[in-house]
């Protein structure tokens, strides 16, 4: 007999299991966007010839990239224009990623 209320719950239930394996196998977001920080910087955050990211706090990384973003810092040159391109929220993801490089 077909039982309208238990198949909405399996087709709900259903639903779900592609957005619950895409979380658990999806890179955090700041890794992500912090990829073209590994260019120069190294996939460590220890790239020869360019600042250190590595074991610096995620609002010492942040308040940095601020300062690129608002020209502050590197006016007109490459940190300043790769940071100019992300939100604030996309900042605080980067930040907060590279900050957990030591």
């Amino acid at each position: 007999m077909f039982q309208p209320l238990a198949a909405a719950a399996l087709a709900a239930t259903l639903a779900t299991l592609p957005a619950v394996a895409a979380a658990q196998s999806a890179p955090p977001a700041g890794r992500l966007l912090a990829s073209n920080c590994f260019q120069c910087h190294g996939t460590n955050g220890k790239g020869p010839g360019f600042d250190r990211l590595a074991g610096k706090s995620a609002s010492e990384i942040y308040e940095e990239l601020v300062e690129f973003k608002l020209g502050r810092e590197d006016e007109g040159g490459l940190m300043s224009r790769h940071a100019q391109g992300y939100t604030d929220a996309q900042l605080h993801a980067i930040a907060q990623y590279l900050s957990t490089l030591r």
